[in-house]
Formats: C-alpha cells, sequence, structure tokens
C-alpha cells in the first residue's frame, strides 16, 4: 500500500513510517524543503500548498504535522503558533486530498483528548461533547478544518491521542531523564488523571485506524485504564527502580509553562470506546507495561 504522512519527522510519525516501512509498505513523507527523492512531497502548510501529483496513487494518508502542544511554554504568541499550524495544515490536506480525481480511500487525521477539557474524575468517551477552553475549542476547529476531505467521500478518522509513553519524545521523554536521577515526584496535587498510550500501542493503532473501513470520526487513543498522575509517579519510581520525593508544586508549574500548566494539573479520564469496540487489542493496557515498553 502507498501510504502518505505529514508530520514524519515527530514521535509518533517516525515510528509510523518505520512500522509501515517495515512491513513493505510505500511511505511518502510530506516535507517543507523541496522534494529530494520519491519518498518525499513537498508542502507549506501555512501557505496552504501541498503537491497533489505526489499524492497520486496514495491509498491512505495519516496527517500527523503540527507545533508540539508541551514544548514550550504557553504564550499568547505560541498559542497562536500551535493553532495556525493544526488549522491551515489540516485544512491544506484535506483540500488537497478532495482534489485528486481519485481520492485515497481514508485520511487519518490527528488529533487530542485535549477535546474533552478537564473531566475530574469523570470517565469519557468519544460520545461526550467538547469541553471549555483553549484546546478543546481549537480541537473542535481542527477537526472542522478536514471538513473538504469528508465532503469529497473520503473515510476520515480523527485520531484523538493522549499522552504517549516513550523515551524518545513528548511529555514522557522529559520525565525518564528525571526520574532516572531520582529527582522525580508527583506534579500538583497529584490526583489528575493522566490517559496514556505506549508509543507502539499508537502506532498499532493508526494503523488499525487505516484497515479498518467501518471506523470514522473521533476515535481515542488511550490505554483502556487512565491513572492518575499520583499512579503514574508510583509506576515511574517502582520501573525505574528510584525514588519519588520531589513533588512539583501547581504554582511552579504555571510559572514554568504558562497557561499549559492547567492542562498538566488538570484531569482527563478518557475510554477508549470506539477502539476497542472495533476489535482492536492492547499490547500494553498498564501503565507499568506502558514505562517497561518504553524502556526496551
Amino acid at each position: 500500500m502507498r501510504i502518505a504522512v505529514t508530520g514524519s519527522t515527530g514521535l509518533i510519525g517516525t515510528a509510523l513510517v518505520r512500522s509501515l516501512r517495515a512491513d513493505g509498505h510505500e511511505v511518502r513523507r510530506l516535507v517543507r524543503h523541496p522534494a529530494r527523492g520519491a519518498d518525499e512531497v513537498q508542502w507549506d502548510p501555512m501557505r496552504q500548498y501541498v503537491d497533489t501529483d505526489g499524492l497520486r496513487g496514495c491509498e491512505a494518508v495519516v496527517h500527523l504535522a503540527g507545533a508540539g502542544v508541551g514544548d514550550r511554554r504557553w504564550t499568547e504568541a505560541y498559542k497562536k503558533e500551535i493553532r495556525d499550524s493544526r488549522l491551515l495544515g489540516t485544512a491544506a490536506i484535506a483540500e488537497a486530498v478532495a482534489s485528486l480525481d481519485v481520492p485515497p480511500r481514508v485520511l487519518v487525521s490527528g488529533s487530542a483528548i485535549g477535546f474533552y477539557g478537564e473531566t475530574g474524575d469523570h470517565a469519557v468517551d468519544e460520545s461526550t461533547p467538547p469541553g471549555d477552553g483553549f484546546l478543546p475549542s481549537l480541537t473542535v476547529e481542527w477537526e472542522e478544518a478536514a471538513l473538504a476531505a469528508e465532503e469529497a467521500g473520503v473515510r476520515t478518522v480523527f485520531a484523538r491521542t493522549g499522552l504517549v509513553v516513550s523515551r524518545e519524545g513528548g511529555a514522557w521523554g522529559r520525565l525518564f531523564p528525571i526520574f532516572r536521577a531520582g529527582l522525580g515526584g508527583r506534579l500538583g496535587s497529584g490526583r489528575q488523571y493522566w490517559s496514556f498510550i505506549a508509543l507502539h500501542d499508537e502506532v498499532a493503532a493508526l494503523r488499525h485506524l487505516i484497515d479498518t473501513d467501518s471506523l470514522e470520526g473521533p476515535v481515542n487513543l488511550t490505554a483502556p485504564s487512565p491513572v492518575t498522575n499520583r499512579e503514574v509517579t508510583a509506576a515511574m519510581g517502582r520501573v525505574l527502580r528510584r525514588p519519588t520525593l520531589f513533588p512539583v508544586p501547581a504554582a511552579a508549574l504555571r510559572v514554568a509553562l504558562g497557561d499549559f500548566a492547567e492542562d498538566v494539573i488538570g484531569s482527563q479520564r478518557v475510554l477508549p470506546t470506539r477502539l476497542l469496540e472495533s476489535g482492536f487489542r492492547f499490547a500494553f493496557p498498564t501503565i507499568d507495561e506502558s514505562i517497561r515498553a518504553a524502556l526496551r
């Protein structure tokens, strides 16, 4: 199968491309410089440009590009960058897909569990309406930006991803060195739920979305049993065999992270109802298993 991927140099994109190629699929990576080989397709999300010739013959497009939510302190300028990268990039891909004489059979468009906002102890799934705040409103617009592909009859799936457990990047990539040094601890109260997923399961789930014709619309990519930050802290200590004695107060997180701190200390208890109903099975369903998988 020929599959196009945006965000192919990011944490999830790199792992997905590696997995697809290992199984013999042809991958075309969308890049922001002139194409240097047959496997590259030029695009410019800010200018809404995609070289559509490079998408011809693709049976699937996986769109994962976007400025990292946790990469920098949230200032108003960076929040605009986060928003623009998602809305303009998604609209460009959706319109390019819709313009093809023979469009791909599926567009898997990256999304996030930020859609649900603060959920406290209440478990939510794909039937739950959006929450309030910057990330929920952004995620609603982000998914709506793919409308052109949906209107063209392309099966469109929104992969609402949780916190990816990996040493290679993302939030967990920052946690591992701290906990290895014995400096880890709970964040804020520690009572907030974290909806996580092992990187291996994230990639397997994305491939499941590509292959499962019955799936469209939002699908939560999170492990089946969300845990509190306090439980995450204990699991990191257990697996790494390190003490976890250094909690980070909520006030310090607000200084360091800006508005993003409210999402770190906020609670999201998200369940992968549609993923499980479609027959997907997690290789690493628990937090301990996910942490151990990241260390392999």
